[in-house]
């Protein structure tokens, strides 16, 4: 299942419900979908989602489950929402998820 979050400083990016629901309790949000972070809020979301993405690169290692399968590192995966994040800070819009 995919979460789409929205804004309209930015195009919509899908993610899946399981990395998205990570990256929302990574900003300081519950795991309820839908949501909205208001324009305000924006900047702190975004603010804490950078702080434990470095938190995370720093203190995970990978462990290849399947040697066939490339590894996709949260740090990667977080990009296209923090670009979103960005621009609605910027922008001063609100950022939707559903």
């Amino acid at each position: 299942m995919l979460v789409t979050f929205t804004t309209d400083a930015y195009a919509d990016i899908p993610m899946f419900r399981d990395i998205a629901l990570t990256m929302l309790k990574m900003m300081g949000h519950s795991a309820t979908v839908p949501g909205v972070i208001l324009a305000a809020d924006v900047p702190a979301a975004l603010n804490r989602l950078k702080i434990a993405i470095s938190a995370e690169k720093e203190s995970t290692s990978v462990e290849n489950e399947s040697e066939n399968e490339p590894i996709v590192s949260i740090h990667a995966r977080a990009l296209p929402l923090i670009d979103l994040l960005t621009a609605a800070a910027k922008e001063k819009c609100d950022v939707m998820w559903k």
